[in-house]
């Protein structure tokens, strides 16, 4: 299951307050790009497509796409706000490669 840190569930909630999305879902997904073959994606969605995966996590509605569902099994989300930036950071055991800069990966 995936597992979203209490820092990353806040700035989701802070960026859908700000773009009043209140109420909407997070979108979770990959594609492929990136130098390792595989891109996460996320988005925010009010309703869910009918074959999504629905899941309650750390108090957000987060769907997925079977494929995608796949290759995000077992990750974490976080939110890390440092000197050389801010953003999300995906961690993923599953992973056998991974870019230099965290964007893309493959299994």
């Amino acid at each position: 299951m995936i597992q979203i840190t209490p820092r990353a569930a806040a700035q989701i909630l802070k960026m859908m307050n700000e773009q009043g999305l209140s109420g909407s879902a997070l979108r979770l997904g990959v594609k492929p790009s990136g130098c390792s073959g595989l891109e996460y994606v996320m988005d925010f969605e009010k309703q869910p497509q009918p074959s999504d995966q629905v899941h309650d996590l750390s108090g957000l509605k987060v769907l997925m796409d079977d494929n995608s569902a796949a290759y995000l099994q077992d990750i974490q989300l976080d939110w890390g706000d440092g000197l050389l930036g801010s953003g999300f950071k995906f961690s993923n055991p599953n992973a056998s490669k991974t870019c230099g800069c965290g964007k893309s990966f493959s299994v």
